[in-house]
């Protein structure tokens, strides 16, 4: 009996120490994650106006935005996908159904993966495309509209420009050959003649007329791509997630799951880049991914942020991708040439491991070399994970998601 005492006696104390253990860790986590940001979601969430962000709704899902009438903004940004296409780089003009099956397709190919739109628009997201094209952190807002931005809402001057993107919206054929100087008159035609769609359209025309007290002559291009702005704010709207109710709930975690938010905000270095209440810095960093698809910039190339800056510092940077959903938003990177997530992961801190080099082009090594070369510069990439590791941290990333009312029950194939 006395043994039996003592083994109990032991048992209660170990329990108690390692439940102490978990506590500790529970609690250094909840106080990284407010060091570096992370905020209840309420906090960043803008005003929204109904009526604007109904007629958003069908502008959004029209295809009358598209010169041609081939595309939507809805073809790219699909609720199945969480918002994404689901195939690496997106499918604009001349394509044909979804996922894979557009892919298979011969539509034209946008040399980039679409970016999923959770958290567009909210307060303090300011930064726009992989490139960061559009800037709301510059006075005025910096964008390929140069010193006359057609609004002073980031959001609202992004929105402006797929309409004006060759491939995106308007086909790769003649009738885009007076819009390859891409000047701001060219666009300018474009748009023009969208408006006077819109004001033909009984359905288009009456709801922005109420939504912004106007008449349908009256309606212009800054009321369209206002009311999608407000619709992309309301529909993609963040929620809290699992870890907001870990941090500022107690709610616990599975065990994985909390090591692996400790690895992110610890040994992995991940919030040194993804921090904030998107958990992104909306910087540019150099990851040296894979490059799929031809590139923006041709041949197998993208130069990411050097496009917009030609400052040579910048070149092969891309900004840092909010992490919400990203479990449902596969493939990842610029070009979407990674559809496993912890690929993407592993990508970071060891990327010739998931790179076959014999598989490239005399051409596609050298630039890879180079993408090499600018993430080595980086030191917050200068960490070794294990397998165990890298699981744990794709556990914490599926902390991130929060449930869409909106999507269909049936998941993605």
């Amino acid at each position: 009996m006395k043994y039996a005492t003592e083994i109990i006696a032991i048992f209660v104390f170990l329990t108690a120490g390692a439940a102490q253990a978990d506590s500790m860790r529970e609690s250094v986590l909840r106080t990284r994650a407010m060091e570096t940001g992370l905020v209840r979601t309420e906090a960043v969430l803008p005003p929204i106006s109904e009526p604007k962000s109904n007629a958003g709704r069908l502008l959004f899902e029209s295809t009358e935005l598209s010169l041609n009438r081939q595309t939507s903004c809805q073809t790219c940004h699909l609720d199945r996908f969480s918002s994404a296409d689901g195939i690496p780089n997106a499918i604009g003009t001349g394509g044909d159904g979804e996922g894979i099956v557009r892919a298979e397709g011969e539509g034209d190919i946008v040399p980039r993966n679409t970016l999923p739109l959770w958290g567009r628009g909210s307060i303090g997201f300011d930064r726009f495309f992989w490139d960061g094209k559009v800037d709301g952190t510059i006075e005025p807002v910096h964008s390929q509209f140069g010193d006359t931005p057609p609004s002073n809402d980031p959001l609202t001057v992004a929105v402006h420009l797929p309409i004006v993107e060759i491939r995106e919206m308007i086909s790769d054929a003649r009738e885009a050959d007076e819009l390859r100087t891409e000047t701001v008159s060219s666009a300018a035609r474009v748009f023009e003649q969208i408006e006077s769609r819109v004001r033909e359209h009984d359905g288009l025309s009456t709801a922005l007329n109420a939504a912004y007290e106007i008449s349908s002559s009256d309606i212009s291009i800054i009321h369209i791509t206002d009311a999608i702005a407000q619709f992309v704010r309301d529909r993609f709207r963040l929620h809290d997630t699992k870890f907001h109710e870990f941090v500022f709930e107690q709610i616990p975690l599975e065990p994985e799951e909390l090591a692996g938010g400790l690895l992110f905000y610890g040994k992995g270095r991940c919030s040194a880049c993804h921090n904030g209440p998107f958990f992104s810095d909306l910087e540019f960093h150099a990851i040296p991914f894979g490059q799929a698809g031809f590139g923006k910039n041709g041949f197998g190339v993208d130069y990411g942020r050097y496009n917009v800056t030609l400052n040579a510092e910048d070149i092969y940077k891309f900004r840092t991708p909010p992490l919400f959903n990203v479990t449902l938003t596969a493939p990842y990177s610029h070009s979407g040439n990674t559809y496993d997530l912890a690929d993407a992961i592993r990508a970071h801190t060891d990327p010739l491991s998931v790179v076959s080099l014999e598989d490239l082009s005399a051409v596609g090594r050298v630039e890879f070399y180079k993408r090499l070369r600018a993430w080595s510069s980086d030191g917050n990439f200068e960490v070794a994970l294990d397998q165990a590791e890298i699981d744990a941290l794709a556990a914490f990333l599926g902390t991130l998601e929060f449930e869409d009312a909106e999507a269909p029950i049936s998941s993605p194939n």
